[in-house]
Parts: C-alpha cells; structure tokens; sequence
C-alpha cells in the first residue's frame, strides 16, 4: 500500500497507458492476431476501477503486459508513475495480480505460501503481515492446513492475500469471485473495500456487471482490443438515456392493447406492463395519458433504470 507520503508526490494515476499495441505472430494454425490496437487508458490512483470486455476483447493482453507476462508491440506504459520500459522490475514492484487461474502448491499451507511469496518479492521477516492478511480474509483457522484441503473459494481468496504480501499500491483482480458463493464473495468485497479505503488503487474485471456496478467508480469498456467507453459509472449507466415504466393493471391483461403498439410495449409474465421510452423525447405523464386513453387501469407503477448490462451490451454488440 501506498506510504504516508504527501499526496504531492504521489502520482496522479496508478497506470497510463499510451498507445498500447500488441500483435501475436503467426504460427502454422494461427493467423496473426492483433490483440490490442492503441490501448489510451489512464486509472486515477486510489480508484476502483472496472475493466470490462467480451471474451477475446483484450483485457487479459492488457494485464499480461503490466505484469511482464506479455511484451508489448508498441506504446508505453507507467505503473505508479513508473515507466515500464525504464524500470521494469521497480514498476512491477507496484502491482498485486491475482490471475483468473488458482495456481499454488498444493503440498504448502496458506502460512508457507505467503512466507514463500514474501521472500520473492525481499520483504524483510520483520516487515511481513502473514497472519494478518490470512486474518483480514478469512483464512485464519486454515493458515497451517495443506492448500489441497481448502475449497476452491478459499483457494481463490489466498490467491489475493498472495498478491498482498508486498503491500503493493495497486492491486489487479482478474475475475476474483469466479466460483465463489456468495458468503466468500461478499467477505471478500469486504476486504478490497477497506483495502481501497487505505489507499490502495483497484483494478477489476469480472463478467459480474452487477458487481462491476456496484463496486467501481470508473468502468472502462474494452472490445476487439480498443477502449469503446471509459467514463465514471453514473455517467457511463446515463448513455443509455431511456427508462423503463413498468405498470401493472387494476385487471389482468391477455393481450398488449391495439391502441399502444406504436409504444412497443412488453407484457411480462408477471401480467406488468413494461413501456420502454427515450427520455426528453416522452415523459411519464404522457405516457399515463395513452394509458387512460387504451383503457387501462393503473393499480400500481414504477420505473426502471438501465443497467451496466443494457450499456455493455450496447457498446459491445456487433
């Protein structure tokens, strides 16, 4: 985690990426592949930001880089203020990942595991929160139990207490709750929570939109290798610019009435009426006025928002 350094001298952005480019070459199966095609993406330190994407659109490319795993084909990169290129090991030193795949030994327990990571990355035996990172996510009582024996939610929570034990800045989640109940998961939201709460920069990708929602304050939207939004969440959830007017009627409908289907509106099999409208371009109350007018007798009514899914799939169909 960050010092108690002046917030002067901390970088204004956790990571900036300029141009980022990568192309896999081609081998006897496989065409070239260009797998990012100029990446700009800046995260504001101290943020939990969101980095969605289909399968395929990059996002994993993206992280690979930062964490060395995969050499860039062109642009630049800063970890923590860090050119990546200059100081690769001292800008790596920045970062916590916790990848999709659960990758320990399974002879070790949690406690060997952290000490052995510990050591890797020179954190002086004086200077280590073994126990009080196993603490903080729940994996106390298993500390000296052999890894195999853990479930595959705790396997995934000791995934990120590795990627703690460095106490980097900014820690990169690679679809932490894949698998997890929802017990684990909210513990574990717990935890990045008050991680974030201390200083620490998130950086999040999950196919749980509801929980990119919810958690993130900025949400950047990756598709075929290129940022097609990137915007705080309540600005990015406003794209959609439509609400929905759910109705339900004082009598049961069979059927949508001939005098509103120029709405398109949907009878939902809970017998509600969802009228799907563009706002500025309608308003309730006109809305309500063609109810009267179809005859329909309103017993209760409500509105409904987009979603971050409605938006993702805008930006990323096609």
């Amino acid at each position: 985690m960050a010092d108690a350094s002046t917030a002067s001298s901390l970088p204004l952005y956790a990571i900036e990426a300029t141009g980022l480019t990568k192309t896999y070459a081609a081998s006897k199966k496989m065409p070239a592949k260009q797998a990012l095609k100029g990446i700009d993406l800046q995260i504001p330190r101290g943020s939990i930001f969101g980095l969605l994407g289909p399968n395929g659109a990059g996002k994993s490319t993206f992280i690979n880089i930062l964490a060395g795993l995969v050499n860039k084909s062109s642009g630049t990169v800063k970890i923590w203020g860090i050119d990546a290129d200059k100081k690769p090991r001292e800008s790596r030193a920045a970062l916590g990942v916790v990848p999709q795949e659960i990758n320990m030994d399974p002879f070790f327990t949690p406690r060997e595991t952290m000490e052995l990571m510990a050591g890797f990355y020179g954190v002086p035996a004086a200077e280590r929160r073994t126990d009080e990172i196993l603490d903080a996510l729940g994996l106390g009582d298993k500390k000296n139990a052999y890894v195999r024996q853990l479930s595959g939610g705790m396997k995934r929570r000791l995934m990120v207490a590795k990627a703690m034990v460095h106490s980097p800045p900014i820690l990169i989640l690679d679809e932490p709750t894949a698998g997890v109940d929802v017990e684990l998961r909210r513990s574990l939201w717990e935890y990045v929570r008050r991680l974030n709460a201390q200083g620490v920069t998130i950086v999040l990708t999950t196919h749980y939109l509801e929980e990119a929602q919810e958690m993130c304050d900025q949400i950047a939207i990756v598709n075929h290798g290129q940022v097609v939004a990137c915007e705080p969440t309540p600005k990015l959830l406003k794209r959609m610019n439509q609400k929905t007017l759910v109705v339900r009627p004082e009598q049961a409908l069979d059927a949508v009435p001939a005098a509103l289907s120029d709405l398109a509106p949907a009878l939902r099999k809970d017998g509600q009426l969802a009228i799907t409208y563009k706002v500025g371009e309608q308003t309730i109350e006109q809305l309500l006025r063609r109810l009267r007018e179809a005859n329909v007798g309103i017993g209760d009514l409500a509105t409904e928002e987009p979603d971050l899914e409605d938006v993702f799939v805008s930006l990323t169909s096609g």
